[in-house]
């Protein structure tokens, strides 16, 4: 595993605009925001220095590429 990479909300639309996932800020930061019992959809933390949402860009897209993996795993037909 390498050096981790932080990146904020508006960069984690970049990123997955990158790999073809359109989403906005704000349905971004929905999945980033905690729910009632305080966990969030994605991995997102508040950055101590500036307050601001951050995420490991490398676990951004592991996790969308393991939900893949799952689909593909769950689906009937076979590649």
């Amino acid at each position: 595993m390498g050096k981790p990479f932080y990146i904020d909300l508006p960069e984690a639309c970049v990123v997955l605009e990158e790999m073809g996932i359109r989403l906005t800020e704000k349905q971004v930061r929905r999945a980033a925001e905690p729910d009632a019992s305080g966990n969030r959809k994605l991995p997102f933390f508040v950055d101590p220095i500036d307050g601001r949402l951050k995420i490991d860009r490398n676990t951004l897209v592991a996790i969308y590429l393991s939900r893949q993996v799952a689909a593909e795993r769950g689906s009937t037909l076979s590649l």
